[in-house]
């Protein structure tokens, strides 16, 4: 399989609305000429499938658009979602042998893919890099403690305000400048939300409609949430 597609353009890094998040942030621009030429940008259609669970581990990317969900398999061949992946999110086990867990496009997704042993190589050879994926590492261990947290031992209401707080925290903005009140647009459906947290579609919609009315958050429209009240959402996740 041809996991690569044809190269990316050598403005890229310029234009890549993730370059100040992503792992190459600290990079110099010879070091990103560098690590350009062996990358390619891959776009992804929802449900396509990046990485699978237990293969050889040829490939890691950053996130530039969409998510990803990250997910295993249980011994009696249940899905267990691992967490979701985010514009500038770094996906793959470099220096790995095999990969972990497998990757899927929630959403029509837009990756920057490098051969798994190019990228290590190129790691080895830029220390900046490597502190980079140091960093990643643990803050992805972080958030992987928080999302089993949230599956295993959360009810449904703190399960879905924990999500929108985490969602705002990756892809919102503020309204004229005001921290605990927050627009995004919401990637994925009803359906596909219930799937990631282990609820029914009918308790998603049932929760996010008693939050608006209790003024907790907003829904002008059914992809676009405003969070009206972050502190009071927060404690409800708790």
């Amino acid at each position: 399989m041809d996991v690569l597609k044809s190269a990316a353009p050598s403005s890229f890094c310029d234009t890549c609305t993730v370059r100040n998040r992503a792992i190459c942030s600290d990079l110099s621009r010879d070091e990103l000429n560098a690590l350009n030429s062996i990358g390619r940008q891959r776009k992804l259609r929802a449900g396509e499938q990046l990485i699978w669970e237990g293969d050889e581990a040829v490939l890691v990317a950053n996130v530039i658009d969409g998510l990803l969900k990250l997910s295993s398999q249980t011994s009696d061949g249940r899905e267990q979602i691992l967490g979701i992946a985010y514009p500038s999110d770094f996906l793959g086990r470099p220096f790995g042998g095999s990969t972990p867990y497998g990757v899927e496009a929630l959403t029509e997704a837009q990756v920057c893919v490098f051969e798994r042993r190019d990228f290590d190589r190129f790691a080895r050879e830029h220390p900046r890099l490597e502190h980079k994926l140091l960093e990643r590492t643990l803050s992805e261990l972080d958030r992987t403690r928080k999302w089993m947290l949230l599956l295993g031992r959360m009810n449904a209401e703190q399960k879905i305000a924990s999500f929108l707080l985490q969602v705002a925290d990756r892809a919102g903005e503020s309204d004229s400048g005001e921290e605990d009140r927050i627009t995004f647009d919401l990637q994925l459906s009803r359906q596909q939300i219930a799937d990631v947290l282990g609820l029914t579609i009918e308790t998603v919609s049932r929760q996010m409609t008693r939050m608006k009315s209790q003024g907790l958050i907003d829904l002008p429209s059914r992809r676009t949430v405003t969070i009206l009240d972050r502190y009071a959402l927060e404690d409800r996740a708790e």
